[in-house]
């Protein structure tokens, strides 16, 4: 049995974390907001065997919240503002950040599972 070499993992991430294909990076990698499509719609690789399950959403939470929290920190001890002022403008921020991130790092986790022919990912080829 021959061992099969890893993918390129940096161009994989980059096109993961741009919701891109990870083998052509042209098609999109994802079907809506979070669903992953079965195959690539160009270079028709098969994107069904990831198994990113909740990894986005802890991974968003972790880099959410070791951002926002130093910032609350340092607005209230610098600023003094409202409590509810101050509660309201980083709910905002911490919501639009998790919109922003969750996608992409859904696209990064199976990105590298795709790289390092995890889960079915290198049956083939």
């Amino acid at each position: 049995m021959s061992k099969m070499t890893d993918r390129p993992v940096k161009p994989a991430l980059w096109r993961g974390w741009r919701r891109r294909c990870p083998n052509c990076g042209a098609g999109p990698m994802l079907r809506g907001y979070l669903k992953v499509r079965d195959n690539c719609a160009v270079c028709h690789e098969e994107l069904h065997h990831h198994r990113a399950d909740d990894g986005p959403a802890y991974l968003t939470i972790l880099v959410v919240g070791h951002l926002m929290a130093p910032l609350i920190h340092v607005a209230f001890t610098s600023f003094r503002p409202d409590p509810l002022v101050l509660a309201s403008i980083f709910t905002v921020g911490c919501v639009a950040l998790s919109l922003y991130l969750l996608p992409r790092l859904k696209g990064l986790l199976v990105a590298l599972q795709w790289a390092k022919r995890m889960h079915g990912f290198g049956a083939k080829s």
